[in-house]
C-alpha cells in the first residue's frame, strides 16, 4: 500500500472522518471459518472502542498496522 493509498483510508466508526492509523482485523466465528476476515479501519481515539465492542462479543480480534491488512479483509 502506497503512502498515497494510506492517506485515503479513514476511520470506521460512525461519523468519524479522521484518518486511519491502523486495521481492526476481526471475524464472527458462527457466520465464518478461520479463512473469512473482517477489517474496519481505526484511528487512534477510535482503535480500542472498536477492538473492545468486538471483542466483548465473543469474536476473534487482531488490530494490525495499515502495512499488514490482509488481503482477503472484506
Amino acid at each position: 500500500m502506497s503512502v498515497t493509498d494510506r492517506d485515503a483510508l479513514v476511520c470506521s466508526a460512525k461519523g468519524c472522518r479522521l484518518a486511519a492509523e491502523a486495521a481492526v482485523v476481526w471475524r464472527n466465528p458462527r457466520l465464518h471459518d478461520e479463512t473469512r476476515r473482517k477489517v474496519w479501519l481505526a484511528c487512534a481515539e477510535h482503535r480500542p472502542t472498536l477492538r473492545d465492542y468486538l471483542s466483548l462479543r465473543g469474536f476473534p480480534v487482531e488490530v494490525v498496522g495499515l502495512d499488514a491488512i490482509p488481503e482477503d479483509g472484506r
